[in-house]
């Protein structure tokens, strides 16, 4: 029902600012950004409500990270500033279809597996 097509990723230096990019086709509940470093568990950075645009942020990168939304394009977009060595992962973009699944507990991964969808991933590189 949902396919994503994500963009943006690179090589930045530390200090530095990214923005990625998620177009989606399709209805959803919530969307948001995910990432996963080699040898660790995948972690949920930033999710937004398509109903009343609530959000939630990871501590490792509120202050730092912004998420929005452009509805009219059906895109969401992760604004990230102050980038550091340990931002470094493959970013993935989600969205969530199962209208019970809160923002926050989408971000935790607490969904519904047959109402998830994923983007194919962007390499963000943070290195001097």
């Amino acid at each position: 029902q949902v396919q994503l097509v994500e963009s943006g990723g690179g090589l930045v230096q530390p200090g530095g600012s990214l923005r990625l990019s998620c177009a989606a086709s399709g209805s959803y509940y919530a969307i948001g950004w995910f990432r996963q470093a080699p040898g660790k568990e995948r972690e949920g950075v930033s999710c937004i409500s398509s109903r009343d645009g609530s959000t939630y942020y990871a501590d490792s990168v509120k202050g730092r990270f912004t998420i929005s939304r452009d509805n009219a394009k059906n895109t969401v977009y992760l604004q990230m500033n102050s980038l550091k060595p340990e931002d470094t992962a493959v970013y993935y973009c989600a969205a969530d279809s199962y209208f019970l699944t809160t923002v926050r507990a989408m971000c935790l991964g607490m969904f519904h597996v047959d109402g998830i969808y994923w983007s194919q991933g962007t390499q963000v590189t943070v290195s001097s």
